[in-house]
C-alpha cells in the first residue's frame, strides 16, 4: 500500500497555492471593513458631521433661512451673554430639571431594578409591563395623556376630589407645572432599569452570603456591596440620562408650550422658538452650541468626581 501524503499549501500546485492565497489576502484587506461601514459612516458625514460644521459657521452668521448667510462674528454670542434674559431663565430652568430629575429617575430605576431581580415565578412578564412606558417614552400621545391627566378635570383631581381635596390645574400652576413634568420623566426609568437589572445580575452571589454571615443587614449589604459593585453601571446611566434631560423638548412643548410664565421654558424649547418661530438660524446655531458646551462641562465634571465614588473591580479599588 502507498503511504497517504499530506496535502499543504507547500506541496499543491503552483498555480493553486497563488490562487488561494490571493483571495485570502483579498478578504484579509482593510478594504473590506471600510465597505461595510461605509453606511454607517456615510450617514455620520452626511447627517451628523456636514449639519454640525454648517451649524458651526451659522453661529458666527445673520441667517434668517429667507436670506443668504451674512457673517457678523461673535455678536451672537455677545448678544446671548449680554442681552437675552430668556436665555438665562431657560437654561437656570433646565439645570433645575437636571437637577431633580435625574436622581429621582435614577433611584426609581434602582429600587424597581432590586425587586425585579428576586426570582419569583412570572418575574418576567412584570419586567416587561414595567418596561412598556419607555418604550413609548418621549411620544406625543404620552405628553398629551399626561396633559389630560393632570389637567383641572383630570384624573388626579377627581382621585383626590373623593377625599374632599380640591384640586388645582397642575399644568396651569407655575408652581407645579415643571413637577408634573419631573414626574413624567422619572415615570419613564424603563431603560435605566434594565441596564441597573443587567449590572445586578453580575454581582456575585457569594458576597452576600458572606456578608450574611457575618450577620450584616439588607440596608448594609445595599451600601457595602451593591453599590460599589453597581457604580460603574450608575456612572454609564447618570451621564445617558443627564444629558438627554438637557435636551428634552416634546413634553414641555406639547404639555406647557413653555408656560406658564415660563415656569417649564426649556432650553431645547427656546432654541426651537428661535428657530422656527422667529427664522433667526444664526442665533439658534449659537445657542444650540453653548448648549453643548455646557452638557460637556457637565458631562466632563461627572467623569472628574467619579474616581472618588467609582470601584471598579479589575483595579481592586475605587476608580482612579
Amino acid at each position: 500500500m502507498k503511504a497517504e501524503t499530506k496535502v499543504s499549501p507547500q506541496n499543491l500546485p503552483l498555480h493553486k497555492s497563488k490562487k488561494t492565497f490571493s483571495l485570502r489576502g483579498r478578504w484579509e484587506s482593510p478594504i473590506a471593513g471600510y465597505l461595510f461601514i461605509s453606511p454607517w459612516l456615510l450617514g455620520f458625514l452626511l447627517l451628523t458631521l456636514w449639519p454640525m460644521i454648517q451649524s458651526m459657521y451659522y453661529s458666527f452668521t445673520k441667517y434668517t433661512l429667507l436670506d443668504a448667510p451674512e457673517w457678523i462674528g461673535l455678536r451672537n454670542y455677545e448678544r446671548i451673554f449680554a442681552d437675552d434674559e430668556l436665555f438665562r431663565q431657560s437654561l437656570k430652568i433646565t439645570i433645575l430639571f437636571v437637577v431633580l430629575s435625574v436622581p429621582i429617575k435614577l433611584f426609581s430605576a434602582l429600587m424597581v431594578a432590586i425587586v425585579l431581580n428576586k426570582k419569583v415565578k412570572g418575574i418576567s412578564i412584570y419586567r416587561t409591563f414595567i418596561y412598556l412606558p419607555s418604550l413609548i417614552g418621549s411620544s406625543i400621545a404620552v405628553a398629551i395623556l399626561w396633559q389630560n391627566i393632570f389637567g383641572i378635570d383630570g384624573f388626579i383631581n377627581r382621585f383626590i376630589g373623593l377625599f374632599g381635596i380640591q384640586g388645582v390645574s397642575w399644568i396651569s400652576n407655575p408652581n407645579t407645572a415643571l413637577g408634573t413634568l419631573i414626574i413624567l420623566v422619572a415615570w419613564q426609568f424603563g431603560s435605566s432599569m434594565v441596564i441597573f437589572l443587567a449590572g445586578l445580575k453580575q454581582i456575585p452571589a457569594e458576597l452576600y452570603e458572606a456578608s450574611s454571615v457575618d450577620g450584616a443587614s439588607k440596608i448594609r449589604q445595599f451600601f457595602t456591596i451593591t453599590l460599589p459593585m453597581l457604580s460603574p453601571v450608575l456612572l454609564f446611566n447618570l451621564v445617558l440620562q443627564t444629558i438627554g434631560s438637557f435636551q428634552m423638548f416634546t413634553q414641555a412643548f406639547i404639555i406647557t408650550k413653555g408656560g406658564p410664565i415660563n415656569s417649564t421654558y426649556m432650553y431645547a424649547l427656546y432654541l426651537y422658538d428661535r428657530a422656527f418661530s422667529r427664522y433667526e438660524m444664526g442665533y439658534a446655531s449659537a445657542l444650540a452650541w453653548i448648549l453643548l458646551v455646557v452638557i460637556g462641562i457637565v458631562t466632563a465634571i461627572i467623569f472628574a468626581s467619579s474616581r472618588y465614588w467609582v470601584f471598579y473591580e479589575t483595579e481592586g479599588a475605587k476608580g482612579k
